[in-house]
């Protein structure tokens, strides 16, 4: 397959906000099982013939660990298979852990997807491409949110010179989108912090840095909690900065959080994204791959975490490696299903 990625262009509409529930926020995981000592949700027993599948998501805070969640929940009412969700440092560590073939789904940014199977832009896989990774599909925009208190006199990407930033996780895909936004951007002197999304709004209440740059579907549970304590404002990542970047890097698009999406904020916010998707590893059982996604698009509406964007029709997009067997045999099967011609059967059986 070629290399070249579409570009999705995703543009949020103020009704969005309305519609997505606080499921991104950690109080709704244990919904979905009960955490062990190690925040994992605990591994359930699969029925007679079913597997085990370790499922590494992201750090809790972010959108990952609850959409795991709901893919455990999933996947666990609609087939015989168990899911075992995993906390992680999220996109490039899961992306590693499928080409040691040490999880059997995880979840990852298009990007990092793309930098890992071609062995390109990071030192992590410069040169050792992880050829055996294979998509599943592509699930939502994962926005970029770069924060800071609403009184930091941080107005645009370039006000950063200098300042303090956290970056995400040491090694993450929030991490290598932040340092594209500051180089971008100009930006060669500042004071780099890395951690979690929740650890990155405890610095930003407590004033220890002067933004941080996440990435996520929103609202991001972290900076939703920020914004209930703290006066908080989104630096915009627009004009000449968004251009660069989207014409540096085919897999970003425009993307907007919607006024209102966190306390405070009332006005868009115009900045960019990239898409998350699940993948698996090509050794993987076809049968298995295809029961976890048929089990998933046929149950859509089971989904409580970026509920609006996850669909049958978006689930190819802007996918960056091919498609696993199983995944293709469950789209192909869908793809050959003519809803016209099942009413028209159904007319006729009545």
């Amino acid at each position: 397959m070629g290399n070249h990625m579409p570009r999705r262009r995703f543009i949020a509409t103020a009704g969005i906000a309305g519609t997505v529930t606080v499921a991104g926020c950690i109080g709704e995981d244990v919904e979905n099982g009960e955490e062990d000592e190690n925040g994992d949700l605990e591994e359930a027993e699969p029925e007679e013939g079913g597997e085990v599948l370790a499922l590494h998501a992201g750090g809790t805070e972010g959108t990952y660990y609850p959409l795991g969640g709901d893919m455990k929940s999933i996947v666990e009412d609609h087939t015989p298979h168990g899911i075992q969700v995993q906390s992680t440092g999220a996109s490039v560590e899961n992306a590693a852990s499928l080409g040691r073939e040490e999880a059997e789904l995880a979840l990852i940014q298009n990007d990092i997807t793309y930098f890992a199977y071609n062995g390109v832009e990071l030192e992590e896989f410069e040169g050792e491409p992880l050829e055996n990774i294979r998509g599943i599909a592509s699930l939502y925009p994962e926005t970029i949110h770069l924060v800071t208190q609403e009184d930091s006199g941080i107005e645009s990407v370039e006000d950063l010179e200098g300042a303090a930033v956290n970056t995400g996780d040491l090694g993450s895909g929030t991490q290598v989108n932040a340092l594209q936004i500051l180089d971008s951007a100009g930006i060669d002197d500042f004071d780099e912090s890395n951690t979690d999304f929740g650890t990155a709004a405890d610095q930003i209440a407590d004033g220890d840095v002067d933004a941080a740059i996440t990435v996520g579907g929103f609202p991001l549970g972290a900076i939703e909690d920020l914004a209930t304590t703290q006066d908080i404002s989104f630096v915009e990542v627009d004009g000449d900065v968004r251009d660069q970047l989207l014409d540096d890097a085919e897999w970003l698009a425009e993307d907007t959080i919607p006024g209102g999406t966190y306390d405070g904020v009332e006005d868009d916010v115009e900045t960019i994204s990239v898409q998350a998707m699940l993948a698996t590893y090509e050794a993987m059982d076809e049968a298995v791959i295809e029961e976890v996604t048929a089990a998933m698009f046929d149950n859509v509406d089971d989904f409580t975490t970026q509920s609006e964007f996850i669909d049958l029709e978006t689930s190819q997009e802007a996918m960056p490696i091919e498609l696993h067997a199983g995944a293709q045999a469950y789209f192909d099967d869908v793809d050959d299903v003519d809803p016209d011609e099942n009413d028209a059967d159904d007319e006729d059986d009545e």
